[in-house]
């Protein structure tokens, strides 16, 4: 059984219903943000539980996560931590005077010195570190450092200065790595290759390095260029929480210009027109918020609102398969947003981050 609402929370998903409609006019709120921020600050300052993906080269690496990750300890672990700096970086940016603002400072401020984030960036550079967060939490790491470069305030910028080195080292990660991935990865949970070029080609663009772009983008055609017919009646999977066919079609939209990618898509899911497959269409069943596999499905039906919206920006203004996408992005959205805080943390340490990713996106 779930755990009772905080009465915070109770009032603010009773105060702000989510119907679903035609234009799915999806907007981050001041006071969703401030519930979403009080979620991040509860759990990246929360060391345990914790699932480290830590591999052990002798007895003196039994430590714990603090000791690991001076910046990114909490969050029960590191993609989420990562992502939930994020998250507290973009919603002090598009509300710079949020009740939680003083809080949110101090917090990044003792995590985000140069010292902690060297720590870091020293991590990947240890025996059998090799594949660590790869690429789930490279591409949430150059979307932090994304947003922090973004921000236009003074205390950012001295972060954004600090983070650089470990976004190097994630940068150098990419260009090492994705000239030997021979094939691409179609999962819908960490290790999605389209979700990890997509984060990165934004970071490329954004602080226009050149050859991390262009290997992107063409990694990007290699990869899922020539796909048609994707499989999308078998999402989802019990333990999704991307979907991989719209995750693909939201990293070509930005790979492609314009007409070509429409004509991608009719290939790559011909029935989109239509809404079929319908289980693409229909927000996924979460049975079990207390569960941490089948929990993912309520960041599935986030990321599919995210992939849906995106997708439909990037098509003609008359097409028609607009309304269909923003329709469905909007049911998606309903279906899981009265959901992030569940009272159990196995859902609460991450899934606000895909729910402000899902408003706030507007590339």
């Amino acid at each position: 059984m779930l755990a009772v609402l905080p009465f915070h929370l109770v009032l603010f998903f009773q105060a702000e219903p989510l119907v679903p409609s035609a234009d799915a006019t999806l907007t981050l709120t001041r006071r969703q943000a401030s519930a979403f921020a009080r979620l991040a600050l509860k759990g990246i300052q929360k060391e345990y539980p914790n699932k480290p993906g830590h591999v052990l080269n002798g007895a003196a690496d039994a430590v714990g996560p603090r000791t690991l990750h001076p910046a990114f300890y909490g969050c029960f672990d590191w993609h989420s931590a990562v992502h939930g700096h994020w998250m507290l970086a973009r919603l002090m940016r598009q509300f710079p005077d949020l009740p939680e603002k003083k809080q949110i400072r101090d917090v990044l401020a003792e995590h985000l010195t140069a010292k902690n984030l060297k720590a870091e960036a020293d991590y990947f550079s240890r025996p059998n570190a090799q594949s660590f967060e790869r690429t789930y939490g490279w591409a949430w790491l150059l979307k932090l450092a994304e947003e922090l470069r973004a921000w236009d305030d003074a205390d950012a910028r001295q972060w954004s200065k600090n983070m650089q080195p470990l976004a190097d080292v994630i940068v150098a990660r990419y260009l090492a790595f994705l000239p030997r991935q021979t094939y691409p990865i179609r999962s819908g949970v960490h290790p999605n290759t389209a979700f990890g070029l997509a984060f990165a080609l934004d970071y490329a663009r954004a602080v226009k390095h050149k050859p991390l772009q262009d290997l992107l983008e063409k990694r990007s055609r290699d990869y899922f260029g020539k796909d048609a017919s994707a499989p999308a009646a078998w999402e989802p999977d019990g333990a999704d929480f991307f979907s991989p066919s719209l995750m693909e079609a939201d990293l070509m939209r930005r790979v492609l210009p314009p007409a070509e990618f429409h004509a991608w898509l009719k290939r790559y899911l011909p029935g989109l027109a239509t809404g079929e497959p319908r289980s693409l269409f229909v927000p996924a069943k979460v049975s079990d918020r207390t569960d941490p596999q089948i929990v993912h499905l309520d960041g599935l039906n986030l990321s599919r609102a995210w992939c849906l919206r995106g997708i439909a920006r990037a098509l003609p203004a008359r097409d028609s398969m607009r309304t269909v996408l923003q329709t469905a992005a909007a049911r998606h959205a309903a279906a899981s947003l009265p959901h992030i805080a569940s009272g159990d943390y196995v859902g609460e340490h991450w899934l606000a981050s895909f729910a402000v990713y899902m408003l706030s996106d507007r590339d």
